[in-house]
């Protein structure tokens, strides 16, 4: 555990003696760490690999207040000694990624950016609605308003795991596919860290994020460090939409399609997104 502005931050580290370049690991909204063994065992053969839980996710500390998920990460990094590193990070991890390395572009040396959110990217209506229909339904609305408020006492459970199938269905799954597109271990695993980010986000105390001003959105052309995008083809569009916009707005940027992939393409597909990564940062750590 690290402390950062009062809050322990859960974190693991791995690697050789003499690493061949350090990488920070950066997990998704709906995860937490754990979305990160197959990369974390694999890319620490090489590397030095650092993966820690968000401020409200995993093992760390509650968010509460204002929150600054990039200036956490930086903040992890100085903790763990770590001048400079290549950021992995998937979907808002992949945001946050993005806006570390323009507000400290001398501590980032490459940038991989898996299904990733964008700060200030406003996401379309149609993307929202579904979330609502297909997600946010799956609990009563009288007691959903209760646990987004933080006003509801009790945390039920049944709730909890509704929500998180839900989810993990549209999103990880994917709007298009069915859950046996998932196995039952990819399943199970995203099920469990989801069904946790809402049973600490309905309990906990309340929070808001605070992000880059001007945004990261309309700063991608600053972005000059090697940048990888790996893209679930299987992902819901309006997320799909940003991998397009990382790839076109980054100088240089590449991108990587996987099919018959959702959001959480580490967990999904392991081998291909580690093999991905291991070539990427074989090239940005020569």
């Amino acid at each position: 555990m690290v402390t950062i502005g009062g809050v322990e931050i859960a974190c693991e580290e791995a690697g050789p003696g003499k690493p061949a370049g350090t990488v920070v690991l950066a997990h998704a909204g709906v995860a937490d760490m754990r979305m990160w063994d197959h990369q974390f065992a694999a890319l620490s053969r090489r590397h030095r690999v650092i993966r820690y839980d968000w401020r409200g996710h995993g093992r760390s500390g509650d968010a509460q207040g204002e929150v600054c998920h990039h200036e956490d990460l930086l903040a992890v990094m100085d903790a763990m000694k770590i001048e400079r590193a290549a950021l992995i990070g998937c979907s808002m991890g992949g945001a946050y990624a993005v806006e570390a390395a323009l507000a400290a572009p001398g501590r980032v040396a490459a940038l991989a950016l898996i299904s990733s959110g964008l700060a200030g990217h406003r996401w379309p209506r149609a993307m929202l609605d579904q979330a609502r229909d297909r997600v946010h339904t799956s609990v009563p609305p009288d007691r959903l308003a209760r646990y987004r408020a933080g006003a509801a006492g009790h945390v039920d459970p049944a709730d909890v795991r509704a929500m998180a199938e839900a989810h993990t269905l549209w999103q990880v799954a994917g709007p298009d596919r069915g859950r046996d597109a998932l196995s039952e271990e990819v399943w199970a695993a995203a099920v469990e860290m989801c069904g946790l980010v809402f049973r600490r986000s309905w309990s906990g105390p309340r929070s808001a994020e605070r992000h880059l001003d001007p945004p990261a959105a309309t700063r991608l052309p600053e972005v000059a460090v090697p940048a990888l995008v790996i893209n679930g083809l299987s992902d819901v569009p309006g997320i799909q939409e940003v991998s397009r916009l990382l790839a076109e707005g980054i100088p240089g940027a590449r991108r990587l399609d996987l099919p018959d992939t959702g959001h959480l393409a580490p967990l999904e597909r392991p081998a291909e997104v580690t093999a991905a990564l291991t070539a990427f940062l074989s090239e940005v750590f020569t």
